[in-house]
């Protein structure tokens, strides 16, 4: 994949992110939180955040000192 190709899946990985945010806040929000789709999303979002530091680590060069 070349470097466009990275940004544009890291740009809709964050965006998914962000949505991740929302939802927990939103189930979070409810008067009896459902914990195990709470726990379920955190899982999915640091999954996502793990994906978007591989991909931000892929496109930065190596820099050797």
């Amino acid at each position: 994949m070349n470097d466009e190709g990275y940004r544009q899946q890291l740009e809709m990985l964050r965006t998914e992110h962000r949505d991740l945010d929302d939802a927990i806040a939103a189930l979070a929000a409810q008067t009896v939180p459902d914990q195990l789709q709470i726990a379920r999303l955190k899982r999915k979002k640091l999954k996502l955040k793990d994906r978007i530091g591989r991909i931000e680590d892929d496109l930065t060069p190596d820099i050797i000192a």
